[in-house]
């Protein structure tokens, strides 16, 4: 027998409806390892230390302690159970830094006897599956680094500055390796909010109409001056910034050119023409996925990675953690053949769209988020219901 482990019991499901009877597929859970997370939970040997209290041995290359979690011990068990029986281990948790130190951390506390296999996939697919212990690597090392590099990070500035937040400014406040810093910028925000001071100026407009199409138009200069906006205020002072050649329309000045325009012929002195090409927006992203379901479907972030997650874990969408808007060449033929197939020919493109990822630290290795294998059905062929059909027909 060869033992699959993955994270949940939803993605065990659905990669089991793939393998045969040689094959097993369990789950950890998430986690079986993390750091201390209370003073009962520090093991005896380090309890006298001074950095016990952190989990951290910040004397020593900032070495972290690690223990099983009360909650996740028959989680353990259990699968130090099915290995006894196993021939060879597969890892198939996640293919992000999380997910392989999820991998490191189940190889550290199972101490298998037999092959070692990590197997990456960024959708449920049979074939995605198959293909994926057709071709299995070791663990990173790198991405297991990087990942205790964050999770030490998130214990030393939450652990040793959140304290300081109780003496110094309200008890229960936290702070962490992210949230600081947002809450840094939103203050920079805010003081920039409350130093500003605002400005009024006056502008004309005419609602005019040609071939019973109504359009709106403004007055933007007398004679050569332009006429002051928004733009051309300090924020500091609420006054026109010095150096700004423009005119400033006060209230009874505006009014007077209301009045002696109203009523009056307008007259087209030129047309400028310009062209405009809309492309369609890449693929998803995680960020841009979040944006969109909040914009249009009023989900939260959290929200929509859970829809996402379940999404994913049933094989509906490729993997939802992602800064990467690469597309595969099979998701890219298989999308343009449905396409093809559903709308016709002429709504294809000559050729491929190409989308290059704007984040300097992308993991261009990873797709963008799009519906999983290559048939690619609508939410209602699947028969999706609730957030579910509505994020995937998004992403769809």
């Amino acid at each position: 027998m060869k033992l699959v482990i993955v994270e949940s019991p939803t993605k065990a499901k659905t990669i089991r409806k793939f393998l045969g009877k040689e094959y097993r597929v369990e789950a950890s859970m998430g986690h079986v390892r993390d750091l201390p997370a209370s003073a009962d939970q520090i093991p005896k040997e380090i309890k006298g230390e001074d950095w016990a209290r952190i989990g951290v041995d910040v004397e020593h290359g900032f070495t972290p302690v690690y223990i099983v979690q009360p909650e996740k011990k028959k989680v353990v068990a259990d699968l130090k159970k099915a290995l006894e029986d196993a021939t060879e281990l597969f890892v198939a948790t996640d293919e992000d830094r999380e997910g392989e130190s999820i991998g490191w951390h189940l190889v550290q506390v199972l101490k298998p006897k037999v092959p070692i296999h990590r197997m990456v996939f960024h959708e449920i697919t049979e074939e995605a599956i198959k293909k994926a212990l057709a071709s299995p690597r070791a663990i990173d090392e790198h991405l297991v680094q990087a990942q205790e590099t964050r999770r030490v990070l998130d214990r030393l500035v939450g652990y040793i500055v959140s304290p300081l937040l109780w003496k110094k400014v309200k008890p229960k406040l936290s702070a962490g390796r992210v949230q600081s810093v947002a809450v840094r910028l939103l203050v920079l925000r805010e003081r920039e909010r409350v130093a500003f001071v605002s400005g009024t100026y006056w502008d004309v407009k005419a609602q005019l109409e040609k071939s019973k199409a109504p359009f709106e138009s403004q007055l933007v200069s007398l004679g050569s001056t332009r006429l002051a906006t928004g733009k051309d205020f300090d924020e500091t002072t609420g006054k026109v910034s010095s150096g700004a050649n423009v005119l400033l329309l006060s209230e009874d000045q505006a009014r007077e050119l209301e009045a002696k325009l109203k009523g009056k012929p307008f007259k087209v002195a030129s047309v400028e023409t310009r062209s405009q090409t809309r492309s369609p927006s890449p693929p998803f992203t995680t960020s841009t996925l979040q944006q969109e379901a909040n914009r249009k479907l009023g989900l939260s972030a959290r929200r929509t990675m859970q829809v996402a997650q379940r999404l994913y874990e049933n094989g509906f969408i490729t993997y939802m953690r992602t800064d990467s808007t690469n597309l595969s060449e099979e998701a890219i033929t298989a999308s343009r053949s449905l396409v093809e197939r559903k709308y016709g020919r002429e709504f294809l493109s000559e050729k491929p769209r190409q989308y290059t990822t704007k984040s300097k630290g992308a993991q261009e290795a990873h797709e963008a988020i799009r519906p999983a294998g290559t048939l690619m059905p609508t939410a209602d062929e699947l028969k999706l219901d609730g957030p579910e059909h509505r994020v995937y027909d998004m992403i769809w």
